[in-house]
């Protein structure tokens, strides 16, 4: 086959091309560089800035202009970043963020996506390196949780997709692949799923979206640990089936979203087993604890799950976003989403090869190179590094158990079983009022932390009680950063306790 020439264009002199890449690299270099340097100075020097701050109206202002006819020079567009972007993200790349549960990203990580983002591969299939490196994933993932060399994986927004997706592989399981052209109004059963009332709503979003109804969800009562209470699991599969009902999903919850706790996932594989039910795992940051060896014999059981949602971009540090679904049959998988069609067409050689390709095992044909990211995480800093992270932040929660154990004003509402630690403040003298002003108290004190800029903590309910939720997620907090943002509470407490009683 002839080769291309060396500039094409030089046959066709005559061209008036219009192209967006620059008319000057060099100046475009430089600049670039600058831009690099401004991001590596963000990430070294956030303890100098505040977690969070308010947006003032003149940046609001200026993201509410009309579509622009004519460009401006990509300084220009960075000074703009700079000013009115930057400053007033939600925080969650510093240490003192520790209100929900998200990832502080690295270095190494932002270099990645910036490959990637110049690679500008789309990963929804086809023969080609993005391809394998995703499928590199999806091998390690499979060793992480002991899964069969039949298990296939795929890199998704999150673990709200993920979750989703893992209902529409358990439906197309129960009812059959006619379920995808038919409906479910064409099948008679109703079927049913359950999970703890601790699980993340999403749980309870997938089956809406799946066509179930919410009302088709079974929210089984927890224990005091706030685990899933598996007796009543089973009465209540049960007492379904007794009803002429059809059980076909539980989902059990590896770091529930309010106080992290884990479900016993052993003896619901167990159930699973014995009711003929898929067994998933909403693992969305507690499942990748598997990398540490003080986490992951609370997770004995996981390996025996159909299907594993969780995002590298929690407890892994990769950055957003990276959500993950792992499913033991990649038959079964495929089932569920592959939709040959035309213009996809499959050959065994030339870029349309490589098949089975990643939009066979979900709904995005359109797809980032989320995978390079990750690699590079796993790569560079190994599951041995990032297990020991996954350690570190456990082990900063039960510090500050202690912390809080020491201050009379201070009560720890709920056991901490992972990196989550919820617990309010009462006074010093056990502030003497209603339920209601201690929430409003609380919840007060933490959105008076999130504008000085100290903290940002969040809030959530735990037995009816609105507690003060801190989420140790990020490689960069350490024990001042909690001590801090406790001083705050007490402080900020104190001043709003005296205010009230004057």
């Amino acid at each position: 086959m002839d080769k291309l020439p060396k500039d094409p264009t030089a046959d066709h002199p005559q061209d008036a091309h219009q192209s967006l890449d620059p008319e000057d690299w060099s100046a475009f270099r430089q600049q670039s560089h600058r831009m690099l340097d401004d991001m590596l100075d963000f990430v070294e020097h956030l303890r100098e800035r505040p977690v969070w701050q308010p947006i003032p109206q003149t940046s609001r202002a200026k993201f509410q202009v009309t579509l622009p006819q004519q460009g401006q020079s990509l300084e220009s567009a960075h000074e703009t970043f700079m000013q009115d972007i930057l400053p007033y993200g939600p925080g969650n790349s510093h240490p003192g963020f520790m209100g929900w549960v998200q990832g502080g990203g690295t270095p190494v990580g932002m270099l990645a996506d910036m490959l990637a983002a110049g690679l500008n591969a789309n990963v929804g299939g086809r023969d080609q390196m993005p391809v394998e490196v995703e499928r590199q994933i999806v091998r390690w993932m499979r060793e992480l949780f002991a899964f069969p060399e039949t298990a296939s994986g795929v890199f998704v927004t999150g673990t709200s997709m993920a979750n989703l997706m893992a209902v529409l592989v358990a439906r197309t399981v129960a009812l059959g692949k006619s379920v995808r052209q038919q409906g479910l109004r064409e099948f008679a059963m109703q079927l049913t799923a359950y999970t703890s009332v601790e699980a993340h709503g999403c749980v309870a979003q997938a089956m809406d979206l799946a066509g179930f109804g919410t009302s088709a969800l079974r929210r089984i009562p927890s224990n005091d640990l706030f685990e899933m209470d598996t007796q009543a699991l089973e009465a209540a599969i049960e007492a379904d089936r007794a009803a002429g009902f059809q059980p076909f999903f539980i989902a059990g919850t590896a770091g529930s979203v309010d106080v992290g706790a884990v479900d016993p996932l052993n003896e619901i594989a167990d159930i699973a087993a014995r009711q003929n039910c898929w067994f998933h795992v909403d693992g969305a940051f507690g499942a990748l604890g598997m990398m540490s060896p003080k986490v992951a014999p609370l997770l004995q059981g996981i390996q025996r799950a159909d299907s594993i949602a969780f995002d590298f971009h929690k407890w892994g540090q990769v950055q957003y976003d990276a959500g993950f679904l792992l499913v033991r049959d990649a038959a079964q998988h495929m089932d569920a989403f592959a939709a040959p069609v035309a213009y996809l067409r499959r050959e065994s050689r030339g870029l349309a090869g490589g098949s089975p390709w990643p939009c066979d095992f979900g709904p995005d044909l359109s797809r980032g190179f989320r995978a390079l990211k990750t690699w590079f995480t796993l790569q560079v800093y190994g599951t041995e590094k990032l297990g020991n992270i996954i350690s570190q932040t456990c082990d900063l929660a039960q510090y500050l158990v202690q912390q809080i154990s020491q201050h009379s004003s201070l009560e720890l509402v709920a056991p901490v079983a992972l990196n989550v630690v919820c617990f309010r403040y009462l006074g010093e003298t056990k502030y003497n009022s209603s339920q209601r002003n201690l929430d409003d108290l609380n919840r007060d004190i933490v959105a008076d932390l999130h504008e000085s800029g100290i903290a940002v903590p969040s809030t959530t309910t735990v037995r009816g009680q609105l507690a003060i939720r801190v989420a140790i997620v990020n490689h960069r907090t350490h024990r001042g950063d909690l001590d801090a943002m406790l001083n705050a509470v007490i402080a900020v407490g104190k001043t709003r306790t005296d205010q009230a009683t004057e």
